[in-house]
């Protein structure tokens, strides 16, 4: 979405804040010993009590609210009944949502009580990551070069990117032009660059391991191809001809 109107700004804005409260929240609220079922309609009482709707639940028929992936799912986690948080589970909160109109996107990866599998590293290396590479970005900045940094950066901290998953254009729809802002460097994708007073979501997909993902027998959750875990962090932001503006900053992350 590229922003054109004043009336524009204030609905992504206010669209970018509810799924960002949302998940600041969310995080907040799950401890060990809960359901991600439990998780999820917790979150699906605030988007509604903000007047937004949940994005996947709308527009895929995704059985849940939010995305809520844990340990070995990297990603597109179904909330469940049966998947109780452990001490020292690694967690996955994606949020998305529409209201008037306008749509947002963002998620946290985060431990659960203590670091008994050692990821809490992965987990501060993708957030600095995340930040890294949303200070870099301004209009006409080559998409693939923001792929490098959070490639260069992730292979010096020891861990590998996941690059069939990435960010993408956000603002009237979920998923929008540009479609695939990849977590890695890819030489052939020289013309496109992020345009100035558009609407993306950056997101990071840092992996112990892998390089690649696979569907689970659901249909939804995505794991790694080798195993491993993945961190992941996404901010919604506004592209400007400077530092960017960054939507769910409210997110905490």
């Amino acid at each position: 979405m590229v922003i054109k109107t004043d009336e524009e700004l204030q609905g992504i804005k206010r669209v970018s804040e509810a799924v960002a409260l949302t998940l600041k929240q969310m995080r907040a609220y799950a401890q060990i010993g809960m359901s991600t079922k439990e998780i999820d309609e917790y979150g699906r009482g605030l988007l509604e009590s903000l007047g937004a709707k949940s994005a996947p639940f709308e527009t895929y028929d995704f059985p849940g609210y939010s995305c809520i992936s844990v340990n070995k799912e990297f990603a597109h986690g179904i909330p469940s009944d049966k998947v109780i948080l452990k001490n020292g589970d690694i967690i996955n909160i994606d949020v998305s949502a529409e209201l008037d109109g306008f749509w947002a996107d963002n998620g946290s990866s985060f431990i659960v009580g203590e670091d008994l599998q050692g990821l809490q590293h992965l987990v501060d290396t993708s957030q600095e990551i995340l930040a890294e590479a949303v200070a870099q970005i301004s209009g006409g900045v080559r998409i693939s070069d923001i792929g490098k940094l959070i490639e260069t950066r992730a292979r010096k901290a020891g861990y590998t990117v996941i690059r069939d998953l990435g960010g993408h254009g956000v603002g009237r729809s979920l998923h929008e032009e540009p479609d695939a802002i990849m977590n890695y460097y890819d030489r052939y994708d020289k013309l496109r660059r992020f345009r100035k007073d558009s609407v993306v979501a950056i997101e990071t997909f840092i992996s112990t391991l892998s390089t690649n993902i696979e569907t689970s027998s659901d249909g939804w959750a995505f794991s790694g191809s080798k195993g491993g875990f993945v961190a992941q962090h996404e901010h919604t932001i506004l592209i400007t001809s400077g530092k960017p503006i960054i939507l769910t900053a409210a997110n905490g992350i």
